[in-house]
């Protein structure tokens, strides 16, 4: 059976296991109660790998081309975040 690429988060929602400090786990449930907790991990998590890829994407601009000023970083940030709501797609990552 040939299995189907997916996007980051695209494709039928799968059981992972997971482990958190209790404490982590806890918080989690407070601030979004308990049938919101795998959503609130599933965006944490695309979160970071969306920081991940951009990260990946400076690092390379920079061995190509050269240093970044800090505030060339932010707005490299907030075109991307802006690219990435439009475009509703995941940039590839390397």
């Amino acid at each position: 059976m040939d299995e189907m690429p997916y996007s980051v988060g695209e494709g039928p929602a799968t059981r992972v296991s997971l482990s958190l400090p209790e404490g982590t786990a806890e918080a989690i449930r407070r601030r979004v109660g308990k049938r919101e907790f795998s959503a609130f991990i599933t965006e944490a998590v695309e979160r970071e790998l969306r920081g991940q890829i951009l990260d990946e994407y400076l690092a390379d601009y920079e061995r190509r081309k050269g240093p970044v000023s800090e505030d060339e970083r932010e707005r490299a940030r907030r075109v991307f975040d802006e690219v990435f709501a439009e475009e509703g797609q995941w940039p590839a990552a390397s």
